[in-house]
């Protein structure tokens, strides 16, 4: 049975808990930074195939993080807005030095 969370605030904790291994917040770093210059792409070209590179490359990062590192099932899989908007909180901590990547 899934957790039920009364908000983000509640969530990201867990959110970051499920990112404990270093290599899976890499990954998940890589992907989203593939996944930007893929939309960029998009938008300058004007080609939407790149649209569907972001897809792949910003989940594929994701799930082998998960898969691979962190041996636990994204959960992106039972929260899905709450887990997009925590990778994007996640990708920021990681950018500015509040999260170690």
């Amino acid at each position: 049975m899934k957790a039920r969370y009364t908000g983000f605030a509640e969530f990201y904790p867990y959110y970051l808990s499920q990112h404990a291994d270093r290599r899976c917040r890499r990954a998940h770093f890589v992907g989203t930074s593939l996944a930007l210059l893929a939309v960029l792409a998009a938008l300058l070209s004007g080609n939407a195939w790149w649209g569907l590179g972001a897809l792949v490359l910003g989940y594929g990062g994701a799930w082998i993080g998960h898969f691979r590192y962190e041996k636990n099932r994204p959960a992106t899989f039972d929260q899905p807005w709450l887990s997009f908007k925590a990778d994007w909180v996640m990708y920021w901590q990681m950018l500015t030095g509040k999260l170690s990547w």
